[in-house]
């Protein structure tokens, strides 16, 4: 499945959201983060407040449309890249809705970005979307920031602990959200200049990701334990939980 326009990825998100309610899938997570993204995006466009619009949405559904293989392949046990198939399996064990959340934004920017912007520039230079690139960057990287502050609504204690974890919360966010920022952009322009490299290039950056998404949901032992506490009280199901975020972020 795959989409042609802005209008058709949230669409097409919507059937994933749904879909992960209906089954109770932890990746539903993820999908209600990028379906609120993109609606911002959407909205921005529609009030001019990109470099290029045009250029803008044809970034946005070929960015959303790598996550839409990546989530119907697994679906159908197909391969994915090695990032996606650590954090889309990450349903299997029990997580912090937020981890799962940094680990689909941690494949998403740190590997299918860098692509898509690729992907949109064509034969121009790379710099020419610099700008537009940070925007949709920050875009998605504020959502988390939403997502963590209102996450007392589904952990009542979160707000309480984390604050003890912040040597971990910290890591946590540079390595899925500053690192992602900067890397991707690198990972872009190095498979702009290297295209004839470019399943090399795809291969290194995957299992790099890979360990970047394996820290996240695996951090230190020694605060491991806190995060298992905030686990237990992360109240009501897989489903209220997605329509909590729907409702938060």
């Amino acid at each position: 499945m795959q989409a042609n326009n802005i209008t058709e990825v949230i669409k097409i998100l919507d059937i994933i959201v749904e879909e992960c309610k209906i089954t109770n899938s932890p990746l539903g997570y993820f999908a209600v983060l990028y379906r609120k993204v993109t609606i911002n995006v959407k909205d921005g466009i529609i009030n001019n407040r990109f470099e290029d619009n045009n250029r803008m949405e044809k970034l946005d559904v070929l960015f959303a449309n790598r996550y839409f293989k990546a989530y119907f392949d697994y679906k159908k046990n197909k391969t994915i890249s090695k990032c996606w198939r650590i954090s889309f399996k990450a349903i299997e064990k029990n997580h912090l809705v937020l981890q799962h959340l940094l680990t689909g934004i941690n494949a998403h920017i740190n590997l299918d970005l860098s692509i898509a912007t690729v992907e949109t520039v064509d034969n121009l230079p790379i710099q020419s979307i610099k700008k537009d690139f940070d925007q949709i960057n920050q875009l998605l990287s504020d959502m988390v920031d939403e997502v963590k502050q209102n996450m007392g609504a589904i952990s009542p204690i979160f707000k309480l602990l984390m604050p003890l974890a912040k040597q971990w919360d910290d890591k946590l966010i540079q390595f899925s959200i500053e690192t992602a920022r900067d890397g991707a952009w690198l990972f872009a322009t190095d498979l702009s200049q290297n295209l004839d490299k470019r399943e090399e290039l795809f291969i290194q950056r995957d299992l790099i990701i890979e360990n970047l998404g394996f820290k996240l949901l695996n951090p230190k032992k020694t605060l491991q334990w806190l995060l298992n506490v905030i686990l237990f009280f992360e109240s009501g199901s897989v489903k209220s939980k997605i329509e909590t975020l729907e409702k938060k972020i």
